[in-house]
């Protein structure tokens, strides 16, 4: 009896051990999988031509660049109610602003919401570009049929380390599987008790090698899962809660060049 007890008992140790082991191959491979997908992503996208992009947009009335060359350099420029002039500008994970070209000091709350509320518009802007930093982690979690066509479906969360303040969000991405542009994204939210939000993209245009897409924002009921939302989108159950349109885009190396 005692040698049929531990018989079983390592039966039961040994196919604890193999299902951990499938499971860890099929997350493996999935995370493979994502990287191939947003890798192609990428590519259709912009591809090498993000490595050294220089251009400027303007967002909500304010003036946006991102330089690419020697790491990143992002910059804000807009002019309060008084009429002076702002300039915030993240280079390389460091933040500062100016005020009528005067360096101004900020709290470290300030420099936070600040930097972020910069990057978060550049990183929009230039998607798929940021999707493989290492504070990026992927995962292949299916396929999608929206409006007749493919999809790939990558859900992304973020490591701390280098994830930002909202490093608990959680974005997905829907991969047309023939052109592989990023026609759709979601992400929840959990700050100011939370949201869920759709985008559907509109106003494809293609400058100078980099592609550039503005959004119909949706918005969802909180605690909404992401997977859901394409055939809400679909039924017509989501509202629209704003345009992300990012106007006059520039490449500011062409312009250079020409000058």
């Amino acid at each position: 009896m005692l040698l049929l007890l531990m018989v079983g008992c390592k039966d039961l140790q040994d196919n604890d051990k193999n299902a951990s082991t499938l499971e860890k191959s099929a997350q493996e491979f999935n995370d493979e999988n994502a990287h191939a997908i947003v890798n192609e992503a990428i590519k259709a996208h912009g591809g090498t031509f993000y490595d050294s992009a220089n251009y400027q947009f303007v967002f909500r009335g304010k003036l946006y660049t991102f330089n690419n060359k020697n790491g990143f350099t992002y910059t804000v420029n807009s002019l309060d109610s008084l009429g002076n002039r702002i300039e915030d500008n993240l280079q390389n994970g460091k933040f500062n602003r100016t005020v009528n070209e005067e360096f101004v000091e900020l709290s470290e709350k300030d420099v936070a919401k600040y930097s972020n509320a910069l990057n978060s518009v550049i990183y929009f802007a230039t998607l798929p570009h940021k999707l493989n930093d290492t504070a990026v982690h992927k995962e292949n979690v299916g396929e999608a049929v929206i409006k007749g066509e493919d999809y790939d479906v990558v859900r992304v969360t973020f490591g701390k380390k280098g994830g930002g303040t909202d490093y608990d969000d959680i974005f997905m991405y829907w991969i047309n599987k023939k052109s592989h542009y990023i026609n759709y994204l979601a992400y929840s939210y959990s700050v100011d008790e939370g949201g869920v939000r759709f985008r559907s993209a509109y106003n494809p245009r293609t400058i100078d090698g980099i592609r550039f897409q503005d959004y119909v924002n949706w918005e969802a009921p909180v605690g909404t899962q992401l997977v859901q939302l394409p055939v809400m989108f679909e039924n017509g159950q989501l509202k629209e809660l704003s345009r992300i349109e990012n106007e006059d885009v520039q490449n500011l190396n062409h312009i250079n060049v020409e000058e």
